[in-house]
């Protein structure tokens, strides 16, 4: 049976480092700061407050490149057909595929070279598993990771 991970929470402002390396995200804070479930670089689905859904390259973790392992444990969502606005909004997120751990790179062109890969991948899985296969989910405490099996 497919497995999902699955976050709800209120996007807030971060540091705005995505925006300046051409991926903004919506940031996520996290419950779990031990990390026990779900760190790494997913490729899932965000649904907005308004009910739509959006494929997404999401990263949950500490941000090793720029804070180490000293980082808050944050999920970082760049959804893919996306421009606008989300602060403030309750977004579900969906974490339907690993495609990696999370990495420490030595420089900013690294990173980003890493998340064109990453957006490539996750783009041909949400092709592939369409949110109308996504399980459901009631309400849970904002920034709660929660397991899921369809």
């Amino acid at each position: 049976m497919p497995e999902y991970f699955v976050v709800r929470g209120t996007v807030e402002s971060g540091d705005k480092r995505g925006r300046e390396l051409g991926f903004p995200t919506a940031n996520i804070a996290l419950r779990d700061q031990d990390g026990s479930l779900g760190d790494g670089v997913w490729a899932g689905w965000v649904r907005r407050a308004d009910g739509t859904h959006v494929p997404a390259a999401v990263s949950v973790g500490r941000r090793p490149t720029y804070y180490g392992a000293d980082g808050y444990r944050l999920l970082e969502a760049h959804l893919l057909e996306f421009t606008g606005d989300l602060y403030g909004e309750t977004l579900v997120v969906w974490l339907g595929s690993h495609l990696r751990d999370q990495e420490k790179y030595s420089s900013a062109e690294d990173l980003i070279t890493a998340l064109k890969n990453d957006i490539a991948t996750a783009t041909q899985w949400t092709l592939a598993h369409p949110a109308t296969s996504l399980p459901p989910v009631d309400e849970s405490p904002l920034g709660e990771v929660r397991r899921l099996t369809t």
